[in-house]
């Protein structure tokens, strides 16, 4: 068991390292390999891919990784929502970043809305 922490812990190590460069495309490849090698995915991981793809302009590929995490049923934490959020105003989506927006309710709300300005400011002439 400790082993597949170890490898958890080495491939999230991993991921976040490719933040340093905006490597989204390398990011994805090591997320297929903890895939393949049966490694747990987990709230760490995604938040790192999407951080990653989201300061890399790859909004598409964020709202990919959350479809993946609802599919895979990991829990989604303040975090995962403001990426998500993000990624949906960037894509101008607004009905499904207000859907998300709602969907919170076991998330601090304060600190969600005065991190995204363009849903703060919609949600305002509302």
């Amino acid at each position: 068991q400790s082993n597949v922490e170890l490898s958890t812990i080495t491939f999230n190590a991993a991921i976040s390292a490719c933040e340093k460069n905006c490597e989204c495309e390398q990011a994805f490849q090591l997320l297929r390999l903890m895939v393949q090698r049966e490694v747990e995915l987990g709230i760490i991981t995604f938040n790192a891919a999407t951080s990653i793809c989201g300061n890399s302009g790859k909004w598409e590929k964020v709202l990919q990784l959350f479809c993946v995490m609802a599919r895979m049923s990991v829990e989604c934490d303040t975090t995962s929502y403001i990426v998500a959020v993000s990624a949906n105003e960037n894509c101008r989506n607004w009905k499904k970043a207000l859907h998300l927006f709602s969907d919170m309710a076991n998330v601090n709300w304060r600190y969600f809305a005065t991190s995204s300005p363009k849903l703060k400011n919609t949600l305002a002439t509302q």
